[in-house]
């Protein structure tokens, strides 16, 4: 089963990721945010880093499909754990939600917006969709109280308008979206990392759509 979390920035996929992950043995794989070496400079000048940015999260995250989703080269995985994958947002938001963005507000140009999408179209192709599409909406005050508590210093510098944009485009995204079953969550009153009665109600929203613990 291949399961990805999708949603806003500070929303919690990671966090949801890593409890999926360790309660029904999925092998997570996290996005390459520490990675990338362009996220610090596109938070300060995103015209100039915009493409080099969105360049290596396509790059990166062709790369964990093909190895862990795919399974088309390399990773080995243990009887438990074979094709049983939960991914910390996906290419499909990539494409549709934040190089999107960037070319509706005329950060991308023109030229690199379409040479982004020749590249990301190509790619899909080669994709496994997920089975279920997990997606984590929040308020723009909770994403900015989220990002906050875990501190990195490049994002002190988000827009609310920002955060705002994508959240109206991952509405727009995600009622399209057609790849899969999806459930939306609305995480503002929860708390799933500390409160197990909130815990709780995510994971009765999340298993009512297919997901259940491993049988081996």
């Amino acid at each position: 089963m291949y399961v990805a979390v999708a949603g806003n920035i500070g929303v919690g996929k990671s966090s949801l990721t890593q409890v999926l992950a360790e309660r029904y043995k999925l092998t997570p794989i996290y996005e390459a945010v520490d990675e990338n070496p362009y996220l610090a400079d596109f938070y300060t000048d995103m015209e100039r880093y915009a493409f080099h940015s969105q360049m290596f999260f396509l790059a990166r995250r062709l790369e964990q499909h093909l190895t862990q989703v795919n399974h088309s080269s390399g990773v080995q995985l243990d009887s438990a754990q074979l094709n049983r994958v939960i991914q910390d947002r996906t290419i499909y938001e990539d494409a549709a939600i934040f190089a999107k963005n960037l070319a509706d507000k005329g950060i991308f140009q023109a030229r690199d917006y379409q040479t982004y999408q020749h590249m990301y179209q190509a790619i899909e192709k080669a994709l496994r969709p997920p089975d279920l599409m997990i997606y984590l909406k929040a308020e723009v005050s909770t994403l900015k109280r989220r990002i906050a508590n875990r501190g990195r210093d490049y994002e002190s510098s988000i827009e609310d308008d920002y955060l705002e944009q994508l959240n109206e485009l991952y509405d727009t995204w995600t009622s399209n979206y057609g790849l899969s079953k999806i459930v939306t969550i609305q995480t503002d009153a929860l708390d799933f990392v500390n409160n197990e009665s909130d815990l709780r109600e995510v994971l009765s929203q999340i298993e009512i759509h297919g997901l259940t613990e491993s049988i081996l």
